[in-house]
């Protein structure tokens, strides 16, 4: 998944306004516009000497960010002042792009304090995120309430126009309004009091939850004391289970760890069905136990905070508002698109469900198979179908050859860049690699930072976000990162990748081109600064090409010979393409519909009980499938809890129609070349949000994006 860093992106938006000498008083807090001196050993205080103003991790200590963030704000907002009190008319010059410039201390800030609590957090960290939280939530606030910077922007965009302003300007301080008006700069003085009220303990709230999920999935493991009980696993397999427990102080025991998900990748392959049962229960009940990472009075809480937050700006309920900006534009359209899936979905699971049993039937199993069998068994019907188990594939995908050969190589056939690592510069942890991103030129297009494995300190699931932002204001060039979970091989043993595993590594290189091709004059709208149910569809697009056969053929080699993978055994692939997608549908339409649930409450009904009203969703959508939970119930649903996709989730699947109606475009059209990458490129990832997107996607098209492509690639026609 995209990793949406909404404080950094909220203070983007903030970054518009203008002012007028006829507007009312600004209520920002007084603030002292002397600088405050710079600590000589904090490295955040000035602009980074290294390339491309990459961040000094070498020079930088985990107590730098907190009193630099607070600078930052401080700083910001005197700038912010500035404008908002400037005397002279506003203009789109000195108001929306002065405030596109402002706050560069505070932004490089968060950009890496974000970072690293996601991918490599500790307790100081923490405790910095938690402090901070609330005051950034404040920050937010003054700007966007402030009576005086909302009538200088309201100047700008009711004369807009008349104004001269170019296409991607008129974007800008269209997006600008709205934002202001979504923040609640039409509200009362009492209204905008308690939305503060309630932003600063959403932005408490939303923190804790991340940190007792992350506290709760490095507890929640099981460790094994027999060796014999993970009869099935592989050696890497094991030898890494045996680090994990190691590192956890439990050396000749075997720990196998909690990945973000309810299913676990080891669930395909451990035989033991009891320990199957208790990976898969530490999963479902890893923030259920009653201790301290329980979450489920802090989305008790959200759940009501939002529902009265949507109230107060008129909206029926939290949906309604977030969706509003989105390419849906209403809850009634996401829910559409999920609901009329759910019939064909559902269906083909429990086909799916009746094979796996028969297979259980077959070896005389003596029980009726569940959720912690699906995958272990599932594996067996795929063997039996397509003669094909994860164990005969990984050894062609090692995590090098598919980056170099794989990825980057589909990229630079489509679109003529190039990638080199580099070693100069400094990183954040031993395991992040760092690359030169070239354009077909020759120019630098970007960094790149690669951060493969799972870790105790790194949040779970993948993402992609930015160091530094492509801005056509000051000239800097992207710095952008991807983060994956991958598991960590033993010592001196080669990181083997699933197919699964290979398609994330394609995904998440998809939201790094997006950020690579970023091709806008303001930041506010460059790269993936876009609806969320349009940030996902390059990403998802970017994976079709893991499957392109030139692209294949060159990545899909065997670790130790060389030798590429059997024509045989690709067919197989290929031909599997479709093999458990009533389940995989299942699952995430059980958890976008719980999203959607959980965000259509009206204020006066948000506060549930967590697992009855979990119970009562999936019934209400008929996605009460017990052997297909939810792909995250709502305890540990990182996306809508922590992650800014709260009534969000459904992007997904919306965009995942975007990407393969576009893919059958590539298709119909010649496929993998460089003229066809580079109209992709120029229509749809270049143009971040400078333009209305739907327009934009019809000019690339022609038409309008169909649903049939989705539904035959997942095998539901």
């Amino acid at each position: 998944m995209l990793r949406t860093l909404l404080l950094s992106s909220a203070i983007a938006l903030a970054l518009s306004a203008c002012g007028d000498r006829t507007a009312p008083e600004s209520t920002m807090p007084a603030t002292d516009t002397a600088a405050t001196a710079a600590p000589a050993e904090n490295a955040l205080f000035t602009a980074s000497t290294l390339p491309f103003q990459a961040p000094p991790f070498d020079k930088l200590k985990d107590a730098d960010y907190q009193p630099a963030i607070e600078e930052g704000m401080k700083q910001h907002l005197a700038e912010i002042r500035t404008i908002a009190d400037n005397p002279d008319a506003p203009t789109f010059e000195n108001t929306i792009e002065a405030m596109e410039r402002s706050g560069e201390l505070l932004t490089r800030s968060i950009n890496v304090f974000f970072m690293l609590t996601g991918a490599n957090t500790n307790e100081t960290l923490q405790a910095a995120e938690e402090a901070l939280a609330p005051k950034l939530a404040e920050h937010t606030d003054a700007i966007y309430l402030d009576p005086a910077l909302f009538a200088r922007v309201k100047t700008i965009y009711d004369q807009r126009a008349t104004l001269g302003l170019t296409p991607e300007q008129t974007t800008v301080v269209e997006h600008t309004h709205d934002g202001f008006v979504r923040a609640g700069a039409l509200l009362s003085d009492a209204d905008k009091a308690e939305l503060r009220t309630l932003n600063s303990e959403s932005s408490t709230l939303s923190t804790a939850f991340g940190n007792k999920l992350l506290a709760a999935n490095n507890a929640g493991g099981v460790f094994v004391t027999d060796v014999a009980e993970l009869d099935g696993l592989d050696d890497g397999a094991i030898a890494a289970a045996a680090d994990a427990a190691k590192a956890a102080g439990k050396d000749g025991q075997w720990l196998l760890s909690l990945q973000n998900t309810t299913q676990q990748p080891v669930l395909a392959s451990l035989k033991n069905r009891g320990l199957r049962e208790r990976v898969l229960a530490a999963s479902t009940g890893r923030t259920e136990k009653g201790d301290a990472n329980d979450t489920r009075a802090t989305i008790q809480r959200l759940a009501e905070i939002r529902a009265r937050q949507a109230q107060l700006l008129g909206f029926p309920n939290y949906a309604a508002y977030s969706i509003a900006d989105q390419m849906a534009k209403t809850p009634e359209a996401a829910l559409k698109l999920l609901t009329d899936t759910v019939p064909a979905a559902t269906a083909r699971a429990r086909a799916e469900l009746a094979k796996i049993q028969g297979v259980v039937d077959a070896q005389n199993g003596g029980f009726t198979a569940g959720a912690a069998d699906w995958d272990f068994y599932a594996e067996q019907v795929r063997k039996a179908e397509f003669d094909l188990d994860e164990s005969q594939i990984k050894p062609y995908f090692e995590l090098d050859r598919v980056l170099n050969d794989g990825v980057f190589f589909a990229a630079n056939q489509l679109y003529g860049i190039t990638a080199k690592e580099r070693k100069d510069i400094p990183v954040y942890h031993p395991d992040v690699r760092v690359f030169d991103i070239f354009d077909a030129d020759g120019k630098q297009l970007a960094l790149f930072y690669l951060d493969p494995f799972k870790r105790d300190s790194k949040q779970g699931g993948a993402w992609m976000g930015n160091f530094v932002e492509q801005n056509g204001l000051t000239g800097t060039i992207p710095v952008v990162y991807n983060v994956e979970n991958f598991t960590k091989p033993a010592a001196g043993q080669p990181a083997l990748l699933s197919f699964d595993d290979v398609t994330t590594l394609f995904h998440e290189f998809g939201h790094a081109l997006h950020g690579f091709f970023s091709n806008t004059k303001y930041p506010s709208v460059a790269g993936t600064n876009t609806p969320r149910d349009f940030v996902e569809f390059p990403s998802q697009f970017n994976e079709h090409w893991a499957l392109d056969p030139k692209v294949f053929a060159n990545y899909a080699k065997h670790y130790q010979t060389g030798e590429a993978m059997p024509q045989e055994l690709v067919d197989k692939i290929v031909t599997a393409r479709t093999f458990n997608q009533g389940y995989a549908t299942t699952e995430y339409l059980s958890a976008a519909l719980l999203d959607l649930a959980w965000h259509t409450l009206p204020a006066g009904e948000a506060k549930q009980d967590v697992d009855a009203f979990e119970k009562q969703a999936l019934e209400k959508y008929k996605v009460d499938l017990a052997a297909v939970p939810p792909r995250y119930r709502t305890s540990y649903f990182s996306h809508i809890w922590g992650g800014g996709y709260a009534a969000g989730y459904y992007a997904y699947f919306g965009a995942e129609v975007l990407d393969h109606d576009a893919f059958q475009w590539f298709r119909e059209n010649g496929g993998l070349t460089r003229e066809n990458g580079q109209i992709f490129r120029d229509k749809i990832l270049s143009i971040g949000h400078s333009r209305d997107l739907a327009v934009a996607y019809r000019e690339f098209r022609g038409k309008d994006p169909s649903v049939e492509p989705l539904l035959e690639h997942r095998g539901l026609k």
